[in-house]
Order: structure tokens, then sequence, then C-alpha cells
């Protein structure tokens, strides 16, 4: 059985802590050390309350991290249209539209094995087109 992802990758929070307010973000990847060596990077639900007893021997340098559920809290209402999730039964994978109507387009994203991929892509279009 594949992998469900469930979460933004590294690469993708690098790029959206770029435009996203953080507080949108209810994850984070911790970076993990040992004997001052990075060994990992280990997403972990936000609870600072947790991480800030130990973070000065054990962790460091947080990157923000947004589950599927944040983002598709962030996907926003354009001119009365909400977001569509759709999984394109010809290639069995997911793409995200808003319906286009008499005077304004589709918008519409490639497909993906994941929909968190799906998301990112919408997002980052509407950031490109100001939209969000």
């Amino acid at each position: 059985m594949a992998t469900i992802k469930s979460y933004t990758d590294i690469s993708q929070s690098k790029k959206l802590a770029v435009f996203l307010p953080i507080e949108s973000a209810d994850m984070e990847y911790l970076s993990i050390k040992e004997n001052g060596l990075l060994i990992g990077n280990v997403p972990f639900v936000k609870d600072d309350s947790e991480v800030e007893d130990s973070a000065s021997s054990y962790y460091f340098n947080k990157i923000p991290c947004w589950s599927l559920a944040a983002l598709l809290s962030i996907l926003p209402t354009i001119d009365d249209r909400n977001a569509e999730f759709c999984k394109d039964i010809r290639c069995n994978k997911w793409h995200i539209y808003y319906h286009g109507t008499a005077t304004l387009p589709t918008i519409d994203t490639d497909r993906y094995e994941s929909l968190v991929d799906a998301c990112i892509e919408m997002i980052t279009k509407f950031h490109e087109l100001k939209m969000l």
C-alpha cells in the first residue's frame, strides 16, 4: 500500500513559510541533533510547551509545517466559488479546481498522487496572483 502524504515536506514547508502566516501552520519540523550533528528532521504537531524544555540540548531549527487540514482551510472562496477536490479517474490522481463561469475562467491544478501537493500548487497560484 502506498504511503499517504498528510503534511508538507520540508521543501514545501520552506516555500510556504515565505508568504503564509506562520500561525497558519499547525505542525513543525524539528531538526534533531546528537552530539552537535544533524541526525534528521521530524514532523511534530505544534505544541511549544513540550518542546521548549528540551530544545536547547536536543532540537534546533524549527520549520513550520502544514497538515492537509491546515492547507484546506487556507484555500479561499473566490468570486463565490469554493475549491473542489477531485480524484481524476483517468489517471487516479488528485487535482483542485474552481469552476469557471460565463465571465470567470476555471482555475485548475496539475494532477498529483497527493492532495497535499495539489493544495500547495493552488495556494502558490493564488499567492502569485496576489489573491491570498
